[in-house]
């Protein structure tokens, strides 16, 4: 790459990582905490939002998470954590998360959606004195939202919450997001005085009405596992600026007389614009504080082995990669890959012996034919080397390919994966548009100007073999459990 496209691509990585994120609102999250349903969701909940703390108050770069204030109902309405800074603000926000675990879990409210609707109130009246008070210039937005999490069924909640404040001063308030955590079990057991408010008539004749309010209102319903509730929570990290696209795509221009619109400078066909955004799928390992033992950086060999200050003058020990699962390849998603791939292959380190050299050389051939016959890749952890304290894996995907080598290639663990839906599209395209992608011109065609080379069979490439001065018995194959689960869950480790 030349230094002009280097610089370039450095700019845009830039204008897509940091300037990005100065639209991100403050957040306001009020927990339904009421009896006798937050003894179901307590543990799963609060061990979800731990999680979340740990990885957003010590995330570096661009702040993606400016302020958070947490409300709590339960026998009544308690403000837990004040507006306050999440980066670098951790032992705080635990202490707010052992709040809620110190929360009564037996007995039973009745105004629950009163106390809803008056926890949205103070959240606003409390973002106003903040934002009256404060000088801090990393504040841009002048909107807060605010996401209620709830057992009670999402529908209600949000009914009722458009009932209560259809008649409020909402001008602060951008989103409203109801998330309803679904248990594992019925409550429909439970005593009658403790089951959920029935919404009366008058709330269903008013509903469309109090649709008409100025802010946006959403429903999210959430199965309710840490998983699940912790995907939710990481929704928050995603770019909330919107107020232009990110990238156009240039197609060739159409031929069809349908939709080819002529430039007025040359009378030629427009090219195809496509205007699109773009979305993060996972948090670079580099951010983190506590520097990987392995994979933050994949440039160069030297970025895969870690520096022992005490052996300055000798050649590193091998890393030590140890495989801990087979995965089924059409199971492996590439957008959970990063960095530069590396190219694995039998080693020819000249202080080996030819015996040794040669049993490595089978193994390593019929690791390589078994992955490939079957379809498979593994699961690769970095081990630890003794006195390095390293506190973090990290995890790389092995692939075998049509030669004699294999593709080793990082892989980010959950935590630092953002959510992403991606949608299944089943219908077909309208035809306007799939002309315009599919037109094609039928005369000059582009001509070669230069003879192609002569294609060879795969089968008769040419391939170094490694000439040994005599054989020796085969290595025994490798055999591997074919139990891959899909629900296991790689975690990082924290000291």
């Amino acid at each position: 790459m030349s230094a002009r496209n280097r610089s370039c691509s450095s700019s845009f990585i830039q204008a897509c990582s940091s300037s990005s994120f100065t639209r991100q609102p403050p957040r306001v999250l009020i927990v339904d905490a009421s009896p006798p349903w937050w003894s179901e969701t307590c543990s799963v909940f609060c061990q979800a939002l731990e999680n979340f703390f740990f990885l957003t108050s010590s995330l570096a770069g661009p702040v993606r998470l400016p302020l958070l204030s947490v409300f709590a109902i339960n026998v009544q309405l308690e403000c837990l954590l004040p507006f306050v800074h999440v980066k670098g603000n951790l032992t705080r926000l635990l202490s707010c998360v052992e709040e809620l675990r110190s929360l009564p879990q037996e007995g039973c409210i009745r105004q629950r959606g009163a106390l809803l609707k008056q926890a949205v109130l103070d959240s606003l009246q409390q973002f106003k004195q903040y934002m009256c008070h404060t000088t801090l210039g990393d504040i841009n937005s002048n909107c807060v939202e605010v996401t209620v999490v709830t057992c009670q069924p999402g529908q209600t909640v949000l009914r009722q919450l458009e009932q209560g404040l259809k008649n409020s001063d909402l001008m602060s308030l951008r989103k409203l997001l109801v998330i309803h955590i679904t248990l594992q079990h019925s409550l429909s057991d439970r005593s009658p005085a403790c089951s959920p408010e029935a919404p009366s008539s008058e709330d269903h004749k008013d509903h469309e009405e109090s649709l008409m309010l100025g802010t946006e209102m959403d429903l999210q319903q959430v199965e309710g596992t840490v998983v699940a509730v912790e995907s939710a929570l990481k929704m928050w990290l995603h770019n909330q600026g919107g107020d232009r696209e990110h990238v156009h795509l240039l197609l060739p221009p159409s031929l069809t007389a349908q939709s080819s619109t002529p430039n007025p400078a040359n009378n030629r066909p427009s090219p195809v614009c496509l205007k699109c955004d773009m979305q993060e799928r996972l948090l670079s390992p580099a951010l983190l504080p506590s520097t990987p033992d392995l994979g933050v950086k994949t440039e160069s060999i030297q970025d895969f082995q870690p520096l022992n200050k005490s052996l300055t003058n000798q050649s590193p020990s091998p890393q030590c990669l140890r495989v801990v699962k087979v995965l089924y390849a059409d199971g492996v998603c590439q957008s959970v890959l990063y960095g530069l791939p590396f190219v694995i292959r039998p080693t020819s380190c000249w202080q080996l012996d030819w015996d040794e050299m040669e049993t490595n050389h089978q193994t390593f051939h019929a690791l390589c034919h078994t992955l490939r016959t079957r379809d498979w890749f593994l699961l690769a952890r970095s081990e630890p080397k003794s006195g390095l304290g390293s506190s973090v894996f990290s995890y790389y995907i092995l692939q075998s390919s049509g030669s004699l080598t294999l593709l080793l290639k990082p892989v980010l663990t959950r935590e630092l994966m953002l959510p992403c839906t991606l949608p299944v599209v089943i219908e077909e395209p309208p035809l306007q548009a799939l002309c315009n992608i599919e037109g094609r011109q039928s005369h000059s065609r582009v001509r070669a100007t230069v003879a192609p080379l002569p294609s060879i069979p795969l089968n008769k490439m040419y391939r170094p073999s490694l000439t040994l001065s005599h054989s020796r018995a085969s290595a025994p194959a490798l055999c591997f459990q074919d139990n891959y689960n899909e629900e296991d869950h790689l975690m990082v480790q924290r000291q």
